[in-house]
């Protein structure tokens, strides 16, 4: 069974993780990319747990097709391994909306995502992924978040295959190990489309993504507290700032 057609299916709803349609749909296009005179490109995303006022649970998402099988064995920050890409520092804040959307420290953040091919590690040598990386766990980490609610993971920049936009899985636990929040984070389109048609040198060769966020299986029914900012350059990297609300 192809990916896309696993997907439609509703795989998440098989394991529990239905994606959660907000309730209140905001603006769904993406931000404009605003490029500098040195090259750097910057695109603002979701505004979400900025004040009490503004603090709104991140929906949930599907954890599969590909969810790390043992999170535990993977406490690092650097998640490359042998992956290589465009330089992608991910910085993510989770914050309690039941606290006043303060931050919430000690919880555990596990996060995955695709290589620059657009394949997964842990999986492979089925119709879903056809080469096989059942062996390595390439871009899969785990970290704790501080006093300030942050984690940060060293990374490359997502590739894409078919039938979804560029996307970050996002797994959060509190300290105690129960799951509070399973979902995904998405990039404006500009900034993944710069990558994709300009990165040919650090090996993204597929060109444009065929999904945008708006026509997205996941994402269709609406991104806005899913869109992270972004911001940077080919040569100097990229650097996605995200806030996820939880309810802890």
């Amino acid at each position: 069974m192809e990916r896309k057609e696993f997907l439609k299916r509703g795989f998440g709803s098989l394991l529990g993780f239905a994606a959660i349609a907000p309730l209140a749909q905001a603006c769904k296009t993406d931000t404009d990319v605003t490029p500098s005179s040195t090259g750097t490109s910057t695109s603002t995303g979701s505004t979400n747990g900025s004040s009490t006022g503004n603090c709104s649970v991140t929906p949930s998402e599907t954890e599969g097709p590909f969810p790390t099988k043992t999170p535990g064995n993977l406490v690092r920050k650097d998640i490359r391994d042998d992956r290589t890409g465009v330089a992608f520092t991910i910085n993510i804040t989770i914050k309690n909306a039941n606290s006043s959307c303060a931050a919430l420290s000690g919880a555990l953040v596990d996060i995955w995502h695709c290589d620059k091919d657009g394949y997964y590690s842990e999986y492979g040598g089925t119709s879903m992924q056809s080469v096989n990386y059942t062996s390595v766990d390439f871009l899969r980490g785990r970290q704790t978040t501080d006093s300030n609610g942050l984690v940060s993971f060293t990374s490359i920049f997502p590739g894409w295959y078919a039938s979804r936009a560029p996307h970050i899985h996002v797994h959060i636990y509190n300290a105690s190990g129960k799951s509070l929040l399973v979902t995904q984070i998405t990039f404006p389109y500009d900034i993944s489309n710069l990558v994709y048609t300009t990165g040919q040198s650090y090996g993204y060769t597929k060109g444009s993504q065929d999904t945008k966020n708006e026509t997205d299986n996941v994402f269709s029914d609406g991104f806005t507290n899913e869109l992270a900012t972004v911001s940077g350059s080919l040569s100097a990297g990229f650097t996605l700032t995200h806030t996820i609300v939880v309810s802890a």
